[in-house]
């Protein structure tokens, strides 16, 4: 975990000759992505993101990069669903995106990318409630007779008859996924590939805590959010003639400001813990004056950071 020093949390996990290095990022509410759905009347906003990459040089191919094909953004979608239940939104107040560049690939890419995620948020300090990890199973038919195969490789998956992911935490599953080339398959023969699942989730999960428990968190790197309240009616102030004073604040500070002018609420985030403190300190200057600038002494502004 955080083996890259300039970002705000990273994971490379490898489980034989599969390999993802996860990256996740940080943002405030300006990063969330904006979509549109045709029955809406208004636009909505994705605040956890997933995507996935998978460079020919992962199979030893020569090949193109190019946009994600419908591949890479079914396998984004699968650990998307997987690992966003054990995020705790109650302490979350972040826009968080992962991505995963697949470095070698022999069996399930999108499960590494799943494990390699949720290590990957709490490398960066994101509250999560539960690790998540994820182990393709496969199965081989003869007749009457068949074999149940844990965390299946290239070639069980392409000769094989199914390609079962099941990801989740120790308590149980979060997101299921069945390729099959048969008809169908009893229920007994799908509550045991689940148990034999079950088992090797939880042998993953506990190698997971293990390098869970040794994280170094790159608090220095990490951006810095502060939330306070005022009076309603003074959100004006802060706004200024036309936005004037808060363009202000966010140019000297290099901060981003959100406003509830409903609640009062004033959140203020940036790269710099000390440039956001004196930010909010900027502001409240500010409300209690009445709308007067206050001035902020150059060396609160420029504090190493």
């Amino acid at each position: 975990t955080n083996i890259l020093p300039s970002v705000h949390g990273s994971c490379l996990f490898t489980r034989g000759e599969t390999q993802a290095l996860v990256t996740c990022t940080l943002g405030n509410r300006q990063d969330a992505q904006m979509f549109e759905r045709i029955t809406g009347k208004s636009a909505s906003y994705e605040e956890f993101m997933v995507h996935y990459n998978f460079p020919g040089f992962s199979v030893g191919e020569a090949s193109r990069i190019g946009p994600p094909g419908r591949r890479e953004l079914g396998h984004g979608n699968l650990a998307k669903r997987a690992i966003e239940p054990s995020l705790d939104r109650t302490e979350l107040d972040a826009i968080v995106r992962l991505v995963s560049e697949i470095l070698e690939s022999n069996g399930s890419s999108s499960m590494a990318t799943v494990c390699g995620g949720s290590l990957a948020l709490k490398a960066a300090d994101v509250p999560v409630q539960k690790l998540i990890a994820g182990v393709a199973m496969g199965l081989v038919t003869e007749g009457d007779k068949y074999a149940i195969l844990t965390d299946i490789m290239g070639l069980e998956d392409h000769d094989g008859d199914m390609d079962f992911k099941v990801a989740g935490s120790k308590d149980g599953i979060t997101a299921l996924q069945m390729d099959i080339k048969l008809g169908g398959i009893s229920l007994a023969l799908l509550r045991e590939a689940l148990e034999q699942a079950r088992e090797a989730r939880l042998h993953i999960l506990e190698i997971m805590e293990k390098a869970a428990a040794k994280i170094e968190v790159n608090e220095s790197i990490l951006p810095s959010t502060e939330i306070f309240r005022v009076e309603p009616h003074k959100i004006v102030d802060i706004i200024g003639q036309a936005g004037k004073t808060i363009r202000e604040i966010i140019e000297m500070f290099e901060v981003s400001i959100d406003l509830d002018k409903k609640e009062g609420e004033v959140k203020v985030s940036g790269p710099s813990k000390a440039k956001v403190k004196a930010a909010c300190d900027h502001i409240k200057g500010i409300v209690q004056n009445g709308g007067a600038k206050k001035e902020i002494p150059q060396f609160e502004i420029d504090k190493p950071i």
